[in-house]
């Protein structure tokens, strides 16, 4: 389980890193840093209830 949770705070950060390279280098006023962005956050919810989850029904320890 400590593999899946640091595999998805990658992405977030991989995520979080692709918005600020289209926020800097797209000046066509496409929407891909917002879908980036978007990406990030619908990540890290999951990643939150996920967490909350594994606790709950024990899937995690209390430490990890």
């Amino acid at each position: 389980m400590r593999f899946v949770v640091i595999g998805v705070l990658l992405l977030i950060l991989l995520s979080l890193g692709s918005a600020l390279y289209f926020m800097m280098t797209d000046r066509s006023g496409t929407s891909r840093s917002v879908n980036a962005l978007t990406v990030r956050v619908a990540l890290s919810v999951l990643l939150f209830l996920f967490l909350i989850a594994g606790r709950h029904y024990g899937w995690l320890p209390a430490q990890l």
